[in-house]
């Protein structure tokens, strides 16, 4: 960029916007230390300029619909986070780009989505569609495979990609109390949303995630394929503490990998070891572990929820503009990157823990035992806690490696019995050398 002055607009106030807006306006000065450029806050939009919020907002500067801005002001770097996938989000990014306007977003939603149409329009006008606070919060994930492993054949990923799944869990655990009062907490902090959480437990927005960093680790178009998607929302407190029992714990992955040149992409909770790299993140932290040549293994974590770290990857992104780097927003041009043909999850090959709550009566296991057994799903670990008192009782078995379709088809059929208590709950037990 050639101009000393870059004027710059926000476009949603929500709390990363708020948070990005502070932050430009007392980060000014070493900004234009470490770039030569002075930024000027030339327009922001939000949806409500009388709500309160912890500075002065001012009105001559603001926009209730962000598409005027660009018709009355002349923007350089536009900052969208709205966070819509669709909508006004996609309409003020593509307007903003057909306009060679740089765009920086933390949107999984937008990116996952849209991604390949939208990167291929900032390519057309030349200007860079920055997204590194869309994965990972603070992380540098995707400037690490964009720039620091470019050379690098990336095999696998695996990956903590939501800060409120792993605070849920690892809270329920600490505090051994319920998923809907650690939900309600997390709400408290800050940690989730506190209207609508749904897509950070459901596995939604780590999928999104996993979208964005397969489209960077294989040099791929961003997949539409459906994909193996489970949250955290039916893990119970008892699991967790059988699992710390066996000297596991449940996190909610995220993982991508290449398997006979097809693409495997999933999100489910996992069990881990309590020993393993992955096992010991924590709280709101984030963690993503990559696998290539010749790198080997690497791996890079820090916060993922909250306005601070999301500010942190905006920031580096303006960084990055304002020193004149115009990038590729995958790392290659659009008419290098490819489809890879989806791997049929149905063959997917794992142990599994397996509790079933039953009627305490004689013959229980036995009938459970020979349906494993028809499905060729054979027993690795089993751990049977009677209930006396209320005439029920807990059968745990954790699995030796099965087939996904023998295990689906295998509780289908037992869900049938008369002697189950509840649905049976599985979760896939890690198989990738980390316990």
């Amino acid at each position: 960029m050639k101009k000393k002055q870059i004027n710059i607009a926000v476009v949603g106030l929500g709390q990363v916007g708020n948070y990005l807006l502070n932050e430009l306006n007392t980060k000014k000065k070493d900004i234009e230390i470490k770039t030569g450029k002075k930024i000027n806050i030339e327009a922001i939009s939000a949806r409500n300029v009388n709500k309160k919020r912890k500075f002065k907002i001012k009105k001559e500067i603001f926009f209730k619909n962000p598409l005027e801005i660009l018709k009355t002001k002349k923007i350089d770097i536009l900052f969208e986070v709205i966070g819509l996938s669709d909508g006004m989000s996609k309409k003020i990014v593509e307007t903003s780009l057909k306009k060679k306007i740089h765009v920086i977003t933390p949107n999984k939603a937008l990116i996952a989505k849209h991604g390949d149409y939208l990167g291929k329009l900032a390519e057309k006008n030349k200007v860079n569609l920055e997204f590194e606070a869309s994965v990972g919060g603070g992380i540098p994930i995707l400037r690490t495979l964009k720039d620091g492993l470019a050379t690098n054949k990336i095999k696998k990923v695996i990956g903590i990609l939501n800060g409120t799944c792993n605070y849920i869990l690892s809270e329920m655990e600490k505090s051994k109390d319920s998923f809907f009062n650690v939900l309600k907490k997390a709400q408290m902090l800050g940690f989730a949303e506190p209207s609508n959480p749904k897509f950070d437990i459901n596995g939604y927005d780590s999928l999104a995630k996993v979208r964005i960093l397969s489209a960077l680790a294989f040099n791929k178009l961003v997949s539409k394929n459906n994909c193996l998607m489970e949250g955290i929302e039916n893990i119970e407190l008892k699991d967790i503490q059988i699992a710390n029992q066996l000297n596991l714990r449940i996190k909610l992955l995220g993982i991508t990998e290449l398997i006979n040149n097809q693409l495997f992409e999933r999100v489910h909770p996992c069990l881990v070891g309590k020993d393993s790299y992955i096992g010991n993140i924590n709280g709101v932290m984030n963690a993503v572990i990559l696998r290539g040549k010749p790198i080997g293994e690497t791996a890079l974590q820090g916060e993922g929820a909250g306005p601070g770290p999301t500010s942190s990857a905006l920031l580096s992104d303006l960084v990055s503009i304002l020193r004149g780097n115009i990038k590729y927003p995958f790392g290659i041009p659009f008419k290098k990157r490819k489809s890879i043909r989806n791997y049929d999850k149905s063959n997917y090959i794992n142990s599994l823990y397996l509790r079933f709550e039953v009627k305490d009566k004689p013959g229980v296991l036995s009938k459970i035992s020979k349906k494993l057994a028809r499905y060729k799903i054979s027993v690795k670990r089993l751990i049977q806690t009677p209930d006396k008192k209320n005439n029920k009782a807990t059968i745990v078995i954790i699995t030796h490696k099965t087939f996904e379709k023998n295990i689906i088809k295998c509780i289908n059929s037992i869900k049938k019995k008369e002697y189950l208590i509840k649905a049976p709950t599985f979760i896939r037990v890690g198989n990738f050398n980390e316990n």
